[in-house]
Order: structure tokens, then C-alpha cells, then sequence
């Protein structure tokens, strides 16, 4: 019951209540709708994700230990790590010591300086959350793999499946050593993918869209993946370095579908049916959130997303080619070796 002890005016009409209403889901519209119309378009009206991104950051694909099921960090830790990252990044910037002893640890990749290396200092801040993996689901940040599936090392795999000589032919050396596409063996990490992961430089990607393809080019090895959008998949027995990729637009995110990997790719441990589903999600003119599901029921117990943010480079930074094989000589005198191996 009202309680007309109340001098008129103390509380708002129905009329009153429904009007405030009504301005409070306006104004939250409003706010929508200034966002989304903030976003680069194309002239179909879908966010313009052309330009050139980089995906480097500090956050790691699968999740430190010590922070267990904990998604997220808070902002302090995450502006320590960075600041860090920084510092040792600034570090290494210093001039070599000229008269220092050789390295003793056999760790032949420390002969890149920091000039070439692009890891990124940013800790992934998504949604408001700075991440403590890439991984979200499972909860504990860790790949799922499936006990007793194919050697997670794809190198090792096809030597246990080939043997140590297949290696020795222009068909088995690995992708990599052939500059056809980019993948790090130990880690099975590749920049092209998809999914498309940082690597310890070059993490740089250029894309092209229209209303029919979108193009991700991954200047690793000059990786570019056509994306049909409104299409059809390939018959399963055509196989595709990178896979054969279909588009769709979901409002405004674009959702990729990949399946029929080459069988010399393997990402984590997966085998020829993976599927991987991808969406790229902007979010301002200087970030898409990217986000990949891996789905491969004889590598992993169950599917598996990670997200990731693509930042935007200054325009006026450019791609330069990535030269791989310009002054490749270890690869013909491997081949060439063998060959004359075989004559004698």
C-alpha cells in the first residue's frame, strides 16, 4: 500500500520511473551504437580490419603454474611484468662487451641481438582482464592433449614415421628449411597458422579485404591466406598449406573456419582433422581481439580457445621481405652431400 503520509512529489510517478527508464537503455544504446559507428567500415558497412597488426606480447599460450585457475591478473602485477619486459628489453640495447668470453651454453639462437627479435613487452589486456595465458578455456589454462596421441613434436613424428634419411630429400626437409612456410619445430608455434601465434620476431601480419576474400599475409616466409567468404569448404582430400579457410560475418566479427591442413602441418600436436575456428573482433581502430578454437578429438580430450589482441602499427611503418633463403647455403650442401652419398 502507498503511504499517503507522504507529501506529493517525495516519489517519482509510474509515468516519471518509465521515461527515467526509458533514457537509461537510450543512453546505453547511444553509447552502443557511437562505438560501433567509431570502428574503421567498409563501404558494405563491415569494421575495416586492413592495415598492418602485430600479435606480440608477454602473455604466454598455456598458464604459469603459480597462478592455477586464476584467468586473470590485477593491473599492478600486469604493469610490473611489463615494465619489466621493458627494462630487459632496454638492457639489451646496450653495446656489446667486445672482450666478453663465447657463450658456454651451446645456445646458438643468442646470436640474434634485440635488434632483430619482436617478442612485445604488453601483458594481453582483453575485456578489461589481463591475462594470465592465452588459453581460457579449459579454465586451467592448459592444452588438453589426449594421453597416448601422436608425438606432440611433429619433426619427431614424421623421423619416427619416415626415419632419419626421409630428411635428407628435397620431399621430407623440414617447411621451414625449405622457406615454405614458417613453423618452429619446438615449439609448434607458427606465424601463419592458423592459428596464428608470436614467434621471437616478426610477428607482423598485413590485411586485405573485400566484400568476397579476406587476405592475412604473415611476411614470415610471405605466408598469405585467402579467406573465401559466403563459400563452401574443399573436398576433404584437397590439402592446403595453412588449410582451406571460409569466412562468414557475425554482425560485426568475422568467423573463420579452417580445415584440410597439409599433413606436414601440425599445430600443438593436432593430425589431419583439425578444425579451427577463428574470430577477429575489433574492437577500436588500433585493436582486434583474436580468438582461435582448436578442435581435434584424436590430439586433444576437448576442444580448446585461446584469445589474443592484434595491435595496429604506426602507419608509416612498413613489412620488409623476409629473406629466407638468401644466404641459405646449409640446405643445398645437406642435399648435395647426400646425393653424392648415394652415387658413391
Amino acid at each position: 500500500m502507498l503511504n499517503n503520509n507522504r507529501k506529493p512529489g517525495n516519489f517519482p510517478t509510474r509515468a516519471a520511473c518509465t521515461a527515467l527508464v526509458g533514457l537509461l537503455a537510450l543512453g546505453s544504446s547511444l553509447a552502443a551504437i557511437a562505438q560501433t559507428q567509431a570502428l574503421p567500415r567498409t563501404p558494405d558497412g563491415k569494421p575495416d580490419l586492413q592495415g598492418i597488426w602485430t600479435n606480440g606480447t608477454q602473455t604466454p599460450l598455456q598458464r604459469p603454474e603459480r597462478f592455477g585457475d586464476q584467468r586473470a591478473m590485477s593491473a599492478e602485477e600486469a604493469e610490473r611484468l611489463q615494465q619489466t619486459a621493458q627494462q630487459r628489453e632496454q638492457q639489451s640495447f646496450a653495446p656489446s662487451d667486445p672482450d666478453r668470453p663465447p657463450p658456454t651454453d651451446g645456445n646458438t639462437a643468442a646470436a640474434y641481438n634485440t635488434f632483430w627479435l619482436d617478442r612485445g613487452t604488453q601483458v594481453l589486456n582483453i575485456d578489461g582482464e589481463y591475462r594470465t595465458s592465452m588459453i581460457i578455456d579449459p579454465p586451467d589454462g592448459q592444452i588438453p592433449f589426449r594421453e597416448g596421441a601422436p608425438e606432440q613434436n611433429l619433426m619427431e613424428h614424421w623421423r619416427d614415421l619416415h626415419g632419419d634419411d626421409a630428411f635428407l630429400g628435397p620431399e621430407m626437409a623440414t617447411i621451414g628449411e625449405r622457406c615454405l612456410l614458417f613453423y618452429d619445430f619446438r615449439t609448434s608455434n607458427s606465424s601463419a597458422g592458423p592459428p596464428m601465434m608470436p614467434i621471437i620476431y616478426n610477428n607482423n601480419y598485413q590485411i586485405v579485404q573485400t566484400e568476397d576474400y579476406v587476405m592475412i599475409m604473415a611476411e614470415m616466409m610471405h605466408d598469405a591466406r585467402i579467406i573465401r567468404l559466403h563459400g563452401e569448404h574443399l573436398p576433404p582430400e584437397v590439402h592446403k598449406w595453412m588449410g582451406d579457410s571460409v569466412g562468414r560475418w557475425q554482425d560485426d566479427t568475422l568467423v573463420v573456419t579452417t580445415r584440410n591442413m597439409h599433413p606436414q602441418q601440425s599445430h600443438y600436436g593436432s593430425g589431419p582433422g583439425l578444425e579451427v575456428t577463428e574470430t577477429f573482433r575489433m574492437v577500436s581502430p588500433g585493436e582486434i581481439v583474436y580468438s582461435f578454437t582448436m578442435n581435434d578429438p584424436v590430439a586433444y580430450t576437448q576442444p580448446w580457445t585461446a584469445e589474443m589482441v592484434l595491435y595496429a602499427r604506426a602507419q608509416d611503418e612498413r613489412i620488409y621481405e623476409y629473406a629466407c633463403h638468401e644466404g641459405n647455403y646449409a640446405l643445398p650442401g645437406i642435399l648435395a652431400g647426400k646425393r653424392r652419398q648415394e652415387q658413391d
